[in-house]
């Protein structure tokens, strides 16, 4: 490694300030960072806090807690394909090869165009460094995609997230909404034939589906309820047996790549907040809240969806994978510690209401977690404000 730090060392040389490639520092020392723990350090003397931990170290933690739900994403395309067109595969490898194929391209698209071209573009032109917050960006965006999105598609999206939701603001932590999001609402409203609809979630390769077979996601068949009047539970038993409670937790159905099994999903909750990178607080407030917006909801009864058990509404859609990994993302999000309480009860009642008083818009996560994105600061001012009236009251009492 010594010898790897030195070439380095000397290849620098003309991207310092005065050489010949100077407009390309940025560029020079993302790789050197990424190669490197960062040689700087802070301040030798005063209080200053030291540890071993930078942006690019919180990023990578955040990828690791992705890895379970992405893994098994890749898996669950594979089973769904299988099941889909009928055949059997001869081995579990074969379910992960057909999740390989699909998920890695867009996984490689979303990284070429939304961080070699637009970020490294951006890092050229307004000559600022290339920070890691698209590491993870860069994950979550095919994670929240259905397997048959098309790569174009894909491409369009990330530059679109990335100049709009992140460097129009002035970079990473300056975004106003989240850029996965971002990304996942541009291609909802300009391309829905291809984000939404029963087969978009399951690839068939050059196959045609089985008769019988629907590729409908459970949330989808929720909210058709609204339309049949036969009870949800009993909707979902009579199109699958697959759509039981226990399955939708663990997540054999059809979806975006990255947001099935809440089991998956909520082991990266765990080390996330073991690790001190995620917030508890929002992840069980927006539980809470979509929880008891349920019951509210049970309560008046007014249509069979409103009725649908509080314990569905969280282990069916994104929900999960919202909470835990969108709502907590710590630029977008509450910055005081009542306001990510107050946060992320918003972004569970919100969620919910959408998906039933509103099911042209059956995901209600995406556009609630957006919603609270752009208020996340004014909830923050309020609370920063009773705070002072409370101090200020007891100081002059």
């Amino acid at each position: 490694m010594k010898f790897i730090r030195n070439i380095v060392e000397k290849a620098k040389v003309p991207f310092e300030k005065g050489g010949k490639l100077e407009k390309y520092h940025h560029l020079f020392e993302t790789i050197d960072t990424l190669l490197f723990v960062p040689n700087q350090t802070t301040g030798q003397k005063g209080v200053q806090v030291r540890d071993a931990v930078d942006l690019k170290r919180f990023m990578m933690t955040v990828i690791i807690a992705l890895v379970p739900a992405l893994l098994f994403g890749m898996y669950n395309v594979g089973y769904q394909y299988y099941k889909a067109v009928g055949l059997t595969p001869a081995s579990s490898w074969d379910l992960w090869w057909v999740g390989i194929q699909r998920v890695v391209p867009i996984i490689i698209v979303t990284y070429v165009f939304g961080l070699f071209i637009t970020e490294f573009a951006f890092t050229v032109i307004r000559k600022h460094p290339i920070n890691e917050g698209f590491l993870v960006s860069g994950i979550l965006i095919p994670m929240v995609m259905p397997p048959t999105i098309p790569l174009w598609q894909v491409a369009i999206a990330s530059v679109f997230a990335v100049t709009m939701a992140k460097e129009a603001f002035g970079g990473t932590g300056m975004n106003v909404l989240n850029v996965a999001l971002v990304a996942r609402a541009f291609l909802y409203f300009a391309y829905p034939g291809q984000i939404s609809g029963d087969q978009v979630w399951v690839y068939l390769g050059n196959h045609t589906p089985v008769d019988g077979f629907s590729g409908a996601t459970p949330l989808a068949l929720a909210a058709q309820t609204l339309e049949t009047g036969q009870n949800v539970v009993a909707s979902l038993a009579a199109q699958s047996a697959d759509y039981s409670f226990a399955n939708l937790f663990y997540g054999l159905i059809p979806g975006a790549i990255g947001e099935t099994s809440v089991l998956m999903i909520l082991i990266g909750a765990l080390i996330l907040m073991v690790t001190g990178v995620g917030s508890w607080k929002i992840m069980v407030s927006v539980f809470g809240g979509a929880y008891g917006m349920a019951l509210v909801l049970n309560a008046v009864g007014a249509n069979p969806y409103m009725a649908m058990p509080p314990e569905y509404h969280l282990v069916i859609g994104g929900l999960a994978f919202g909470a835990v990994f969108m709502a907590t993302d710590p630029v977008t999000a509450s910055q005081t510690e009542t306001g990510k309480w107050i946060y992320g009860l918003m972004i569970g009642i919100l969620t919910v209401m959408i998906r039933v008083l509103n099911p042209a818009y059956p995901e209600g996560i995406m556009l609630a977690i957006l919603f609270m994105n752009v208020f996340a600061p004014l909830v923050d001012y309020f609370v920063v404000a009773a705070n002072k009236k409370r101090r200020l009251k007891r100081a002059t009492v």
